[in-house]
């Protein structure tokens, strides 16, 4: 097996034409599982997505068996293209639009995630309060959500695009998962580049960009459950600049 990557608590080998996913202890086995199981689901839609080839303990340690899909990411491509880095984005609103159009019933819910995680989340009850409240006003979707939709995650092969790891796929609200992709490429630094796909993103989708901000303190709040220092002043920022009705 050759080592492909590396990531916090993951390792990703490559064995051929297979793409092994190690897991470190921090990782709970229902997680793991539960990350096969939306990925299985997801495979019965149209779009490429890898398939699921095994799950099984490798040295001791929990490990999902995908298909290895050969390509490069639309980051990897926008990185060694910038000139070209509109027209990525571009295919790359279009590719969530259609991912958004696909239903998968048997994932958990957007909402219920969010309201978890506000709930765990450090902020003062009043701020919690006002979040929950805001998340029940959103319009109840059943869109496929990917959770982690970033320019990474989408491989360009020469069978077509491929969008990878499902680990946070949840059904609910567009606009949520969006505000989600804004979020991230922020927190990335990538400043110009989440302005350009937020306003794509709204043109395209005929969206408010009002309505997506609305949704942002929520996607932040979200966030802040991973405690990760670096991030937690920036996302602060986010839920309590919010002007509270």
């Amino acid at each position: 097996m050759e080592l492909i990557h590396i990531s916090e608590g993951k390792k990703l080998y490559r064995d051929g034409d297979r793409l092994i996913k190690m897991f470190d202890a921090s990782y709970s086995k229902a997680g793991i599982l539960n990350e096969a199981l939306n990925q299985a689901r997801i495979e019965e839609t149209s779009l490429n997505i890898p398939k699921v080839l095994g799950v099984s303990v490798i040295d001791g340690q929990w490990s999902l068996i995908w298909e290895f899909i050969e390509g490069e990411t639309l980051e990897e491509l926008m990185q060694k293209h910038p000139e070209k880095t509109d027209e990525y984005l571009d295919f790359f609103v279009d590719l969530q639009i259609r991912m958004s159009k696909e239903k998968v019933p048997l994932l958990g819910h957007l909402r219920d995630k969010m309201h978890a995680k506000i709930s765990a989340s450090s902020f003062p009850a009043t701020v919690r309060y006002d979040l929950h409240v805001r998340l029940d006003s959103l319009p109840r979707h059943k869109k496929l959500c990917h959770g982690d939709f970033q320019p990474s995650n989408v491989i360009m092969s020469k069978k077509g695009p491929y969008i990878i790891d499902w680990s946070h796929a949840t059904q609910g609200n567009g606009s949520a998962d969006a505000a989600r992709t804004y979020l991230i490429m922020k927190l990335q630094g990538k400043d110009e580049l989440a302005e350009k796909y937020l306003k794509l993103f709204c043109l395209k989708t005929d969206t408010a960009l009002q309505y997506v901000q609305r949704i942002l303190p929520i996607v932040a709040a979200s966030q802040s459950v991973k405690k990760k220092p670096e991030e937690q002043e920036f996302l602060s920022k986010w839920v309590n600049v919010c002007d509270w009705q």
